[in-house]
């Protein structure tokens, strides 16, 4: 933050940045979850079932707040009747 004039002007930090970033994956992935789920006609209570997990756990997964482990994304794959995909790929060019 600086003031420009009587003005406050607001930067995003490098760190605010990274931040950010690692909210919109977790969205990201949440509605990827609540998108096929929904596409299954599934309410969370059997997705949860199916995944081995609460309702309360999908349903903070769906809203992207948290991260979930591998052997859980294997879980809800399996549920989802997907295939889970996980990849490195260089960044893109600037």
């Amino acid at each position: 933050m600086r003031t420009s004039g009587e003005h406050t002007v607001w930067r995003r930090s490098g760190s605010h940045s990274e931040e950010y970033e690692a909210a919109r994956r977790g969205f990201l992935l949440g509605k990827m979850v609540y998108d096929r789920r929904r596409e299954l006609g599934l309410s969370q209570v059997e997705l949860a079932a199916r995944a081995g997990m609460t309702q309360p756990q999908l349903s903070r997964l769906e809203g992207g707040g948290v991260t979930p482990t591998i052997p859980l994304l294997e879980r809800l794959a399996a549920a989802l009747e997907v295939d889970l995909v996980i990849d490195f790929q260089p960044h893109a060019a600037a």
